[in-house]
């Protein structure tokens, strides 16, 4: 299992996009990785816009985003929650300046723009959240997954094998 000695922050909060936080998930733990759900509060479930629930794991003040080696910020209504968690802006802040993978779907694109981190960088987010993108400095491609060094963004659900395949492969270091 390529990923087996691999730790990575799944953030959490209400009204996720189902998908977009699971199917990154499963792969992940599929290939050995050890994946936390993280959300503002330790052990509550979060209920996704479909009704799908998670649990998180740890709560964001009980991270330590120096021991993990890679994040995922899932799409749906979350990310409009999740900026605004000074603690969600620092752990993707710090796997920027250390290069570990960032993996945005959808409009996960707004936790980065909030985070300060797309100046130059080429993304994809769902189609709604192109003027976002282009207006925080980003260059926005209309393709289902785009690789910026360690930065992973793809667009909507029907993405998500190539995405999360992208992921796994960015956080093995290929």
């Amino acid at each position: 299992m390529r990923l087996k000695d691999k730790k990575v922050i799944a953030l959490v909060d209400e009204e996720f996009e189902d998908l977009e936080l699971w199917y990154p998930v499963m792969r992940l733990r599929e290939e050995g990785a050890a994946v936390d759900l993280v959300g503002k509060e330790a052990g509550k479930t979060y209920m996704g816009k479909y009704g799908v629930p998670a649990q998180s794991d740890l709560a964001f003040t009980e991270v330590d985003a120096e021991s993990y080696d890679g994040i995922l910020v899932p799409g749906g209504w979350a990310p409009d929650k999740l900026r605004r968690y000074p603690e969600v802006l620092q752990m993707v802040r710090h796997m920027h300046e250390t290069k570990k993978p960032i993996g945005q779907i959808c409009h996960a694109g707004w936790v980065l723009i909030s985070a300060g981190i797309l100046r130059g960088v080429k993304v994809t987010s769902t189609p709604g959240i192109k003027d976002d993108m282009t207006n925080a400095g980003a260059f926005w491609k209309d393709e289902a997954v785009v690789v910026d060094g360690h930065i992973i963004s793809s667009r909507r659900p029907p993405d998500l094998p190539p995405y999360a395949k992208a992921y796994a492969d960015v956080l093995a270091g290929e």
